[in-house]
């Protein structure tokens, strides 16, 4: 291998939406994502939607017109 062309593998903290916190190894210092093990609704088992940007809205508004030309 190179050397001198990785980048650094530092000790990285991960923060969810939610809240939770946890530590893993990553090329950057920090992390953020919107969903983890702890509020995913497969790992939670409760049934409600994720949506990101209103994507379920925009699909029930499509849905709907469709309704109506019929």
């Amino acid at each position: 291998m190179k050397a001198k062309i990785h980048p650094n593998y530092v000790e990285a903290q991960a923060t969810c939406a939610c809240g939770n916190t946890w530590t893993t190894r990553s090329t950057k210092a920090t992390l953020h994502t919107e969903v983890c093990s702890r509020c995913h609704p497969f790992f939670t088992g409760e049934q409600r939607i994720v949506d990101t940007a209103g994507r379920v809205e925009r699909f029930n508004k499509r849905w709907a017109k469709m309704g109506e030309k019929r």
